[in-house]
């Protein structure tokens, strides 16, 4: 019998003032029995970056045909594909052809850098990529807010970005390791 997914419900309030997106949202995250705690943050994280109305949790881990997050048009049209982790190169060129913008949230520390030392010069080729890594210390951080039911913050103003819950506050270091090409 397969071990089912733990049900994580979180009140994600974001604050974006660069982009001048103020909303709540009540997210329910399937974590999957292979997913660790880190992982799943990183997921939330991801989310309150994105966030959108028509912004959605995938199947993610369970298949490849679906990103962790996605967001799609009124005709069914992939406009925002999201992956977490160190996903396969093959992958991430499938989705590239697939959505109009692709996102990869590495992690990890060590493990993010050798991911990306063998795969970035075959990513580079993809103008409609984006990569960015979390810092270790940001990532495992996250971990440390997952709770069945969580109230979590998400401020970001002049490109600094800090998620907060009522015991602690993370200012989240990110490091953009590629950006889509200007001119497609």
């Amino acid at each position: 019998m397969a071990i089912k997914s733990t049900i994580f419900k979180a009140e994600l309030q974001i604050a974006n003032m660069d982009r001048n997106y103020y909303h709540d949202h009540a997210l329910t995250i399937a974590q999957h029995p292979s997913e660790t705690d880190e992982r799943m943050m990183v997921r939330v994280l991801a989310f309150g970056l994105h966030a959108d109305e028509a912004l959605s949790f995938g199947k993610g881990l369970s298949t490849d045909e679906e990103p962790d997050l996605w967001q799609k048009d009124l005709t069914g049209s992939i406009e925002l594909w999201i992956d977490v982790g160190l996903p396969d190169e093959k992958l991430i060129r499938k989705a590239c052809g697939r959505s109009r913008q692709v996102v990869v949230y590495t992690y990890g520390g060590r493990g993010a850098d050798i991911w990306w030392n063998q795969n970035g010069s075959k990513l580079e080729r993809l103008n409609n990529l984006t990569v960015i890594n979390l810092s270790e210390t940001t990532s495992q951080a996250l971990a440390t807010m997952v709770q069945r039911t969580m109230q979590l913050q998400l401020t970001i103003q002049d490109e600094e970005i800090w998620i907060a819950d009522n015991n602690v506050r993370i200012q989240v270091k990110l490091a953009k390791l590629k950006a889509p090409s200007p001119f497609r």
